[in-house]
């Protein structure tokens, strides 16, 4: 199965952690990434787009530090278990 449904990635609606059946709970890998460029060049676009919510178009640099979690299923080719990357981005 594909995490993109019509070339965009499904929204899993997520809450805190992802609910996984416990015979398949998953083991979670958590990374912090910190965004750093020039104003304007799409930073937070690019999280919101991963994050799959919209960007308002009208929006202004962000001020300070923003942080949005995303929680990304994946199952490596050589398990048959998935494990769930946590995947912070500090914007």
């Amino acid at each position: 199965d594909s995490i993109f449904h019509k070339n965009q990635r499904k929204v899993f609606g997520l809450l805190e952690h992802p609910a996984l059946p416990p015979t398949l709970a998953a083991p979670i890998a958590t990374y912090k990434l910190f965004l750093s460029g020039k104003s304007g060049v799409g930073k937070t676009s690019l999280v919101a787009s991963l994050a799959g919510t919209p960007v308002s178009p009208g929006h202004h640099e962000t001020l300070g530090i923003e942080v949005t979690t995303v929680y990304w299923p994946a199952k490596p080719w050589d398990s048959s278990r998935p494990v769930i990357f946590q995947l912070q981005f500090w914007d």
